[in-house]
């Protein structure tokens, strides 16, 4: 049995590695969880790892040859990928490690691309029946709206345009813009981590609402069972292509109950953590589903109304050379 877990662009993924070691050891006690960075010396996600190992950027030709190397030689039953940029090129590639007998954790390229081009985003989200906001014709702009890239990352690019002054010519030709009604401030975002079977069923649903982000990643949150819970539920418990997290981002306007889609993305979010602390164990489903090969029952019993605050750490090496 392939035993080992390997997670991709590790970077500052701490909690993320750590969470796969608890539950792989509980599991497959002689499992390991190994990282992979362009930078492992600099990467506190591999410090903390059973192992590491240094790969080329994703966009290098030899990239996947290197994980699937990696893969063999280090008895790697699952791959963990945690990046926008290496979704599309891994879904892709999948067969190849599905031949070797190595499951990556990932949905299938049709989803990743409804995921990274926010304007298919918007038709899925129809399908889906959940609202979202009014999609504007640049040629026939009301304000204030919202300017952001189709294909954009952590809120790179995205910013609000208050009135027709603010709109310049460069985010008006660009043809990677596009633009949108403004949620009001009565709304608060949400983010949803959903775990999928490779089936594209969905195991457990848990909303957190994002109390403070800093550099596009949530550092307060709190765990919710409400009405967006149920929304969802009943919106989401199919994904065809789905495996895996899942994260949903949604405004909420908790007075009105009123939601508004903004993204998806079919990776681990960087606030997955509290969700974890919860009780609900993605590390745990996936080492159960992909590795021993068990079914994953339906989850909800995780806790409601969990309150994370973060705050910075650090990992030290002595003797380090550069």
């Amino acid at each position: 049995m392939r035993s080992n877990v390997l997670v991709l662009s590790a970077g500052r993924r701490v909690e993320l590695v750590e969470e796969f070691q608890n539950d792989l050891k509980a599991l497959l006690p002689e499992g390991k969880v190994y990282c992979t960075d362009m930078y492992p010396k600099l990467s506190s996600a591999c410090f903390v790892a059973d192992g590491y190992f240094e790969v080329p950027r994703v966009t290098d030709a030899t990239y996947i040859s290197k994980i699937l190397e990696i893969c063999k030689q280090n008895n790697i039953g699952l791959v963990v990928p945690t990046i926008d940029t290496e979704l599309e090129l891994l879904s892709e590639e999948r067969h190849q490690f599905d031949s070797l007998g190595v499951h990556v954790l990932i949905s299938d390229p049709e989803l990743i691309a409804q995921c990274r081009d926010k304007r298919k985003t918007a038709r899925l989200f129809d399908n889906l029946r959940v609202d979202q906001p009014k999609i504007l014709n640049r040629d026939k702009l009301s304000f204030p709206c919202f300017c952001k890239p189709y294909d954009g990352s952590c809120s790179k690019g995205a910013l609000a345009i208050h009135t027709e002054q603010d709109l310049t010519s460069e985010l008006l030709s660009d043809p990677k813009n596009m633009f949108m009604e403004l949620v009001p401030k009565t709304y608060s975002e949400y983010t949803i981590d959903g775990y999928y079977t490779r089936d594209g069923v969905l195991k457990c649903l848990v909303p957190r609402k994002r109390l403070e982000v800093r550099g596009g990643e949530v550092s307060k949150g709190l765990t919710k069972k409400n009405f967006v819970y149920d929304y969802l539920l009943e919106r989401v418990g199919q994904l065809p292509g789905a495996r895996g997290c899942i994260t949903f981002q949604l405004f909420v306007n908790e007075t009105e109950l009123a939601i508004k889609g903004l993204e998806i993305n079919p990776r681990f979010g960087g606030g997955y953590p509290l969700a974890y602390a919860a009780g609900a164990k993605f590390p745990e489903y996936a080492i159960r589903e992909f590795l021993l090969d068990e079914e994953v029952n339906f989850k909800s019993d995780w806790v409601a109304d969990l309150l994370m605050l973060r705050y910075d750490a650090k990992v030290l090496r002595h003797d380090h050379t550069e």
